[in-house]
């Protein structure tokens, strides 16, 4: 199931598909995006003189962004096209801090944090590392990988500003309506607040 929210004007239009490809052409996917005004028409006309746009994807250690990621290149991204992609990939993980992790409260908490924040490395080199693999499985190689320290939601909108990306993709957990609430959803903040074109990939369901 894939989602498509346009943010070039108001009201946002929403389109659900199976396959995006069929709905709004590769075309239509390389033209959305912000309106031009300022630095970002100067960022289109740059990327224009490349010919490429750029697309993040936002992964996590959850199999749903991965499937996410994967689901991209096999439909956006032909290895028969080599470096003529129409698309440059960046691929962002988020990094929590080991506050937000464990919080402040008790006195040993200080502690622990170097620990946690050990940890939380090596997640994120292993995310990283299996993004690597699946972009080097689909010969996928105009691709840069980063780790950001923060909060998902701001870390992914502030990478669409900073690599003036035309598309955000980013998977979804399949959140109930209470879960969300109380979790928060990367992809609804995502489809709200970034600016630009926020495709949700959501993993189908085994048929039984």
């Amino acid at each position: 199931m894939i989602e498509l929210f346009y943010h070039a004007t108001e009201p946002t239009c929403l389109l659900i598909g199976e396959v995006v490809s069929s709905q709004v052409g590769q075309e239509g996917l390389a033209n959305c995006g912000r309106p031009r005004n300022g630095m970002a028409a100067e960022a289109e006309d740059a990327a224009s003189v490349v010919g490429k746009s750029v697309m993040v994807v936002g992964i996590d250690d959850s199999e749903h962004s991965f499937y996410a990621l994967q689901w991209t290149l096999r439909h956006l991204f032909y290895p028969a096209a080599g470096s003529s992609s129409p698309f440059k990939l960046v691929v962002v993980s988020a990094k929590p801090t080991p506050t937000s992790v464990i919080g402040l409260a008790g006195p040993g908490a200080a502690d622990v944090l170097p620990f946690v924040e050990s940890d939380l490395r090596k997640i994120s080199l292993r995310v990283i590392e299996k993004a690597k693999e699946i972009c080097t499985s689909h010969s996928v190689a105009d691709v840069e990988f980063e780790v950001v320290e923060g909060d998902a939601r701001n870390v992914l909108c502030e990478a669409v500003e900073k690599h003036h990306a035309e598309i955000l993709v980013v998977g979804s957990h399949g959140y109930g309506a209470i879960k969300r609430t109380v979790l928060g959803s990367v992809s609804d903040y995502c489809a709200h607040h970034a600016h630009c074109t926020v495709m949700i990939v959501k993993k189908p369901k085994p048929k039984h």
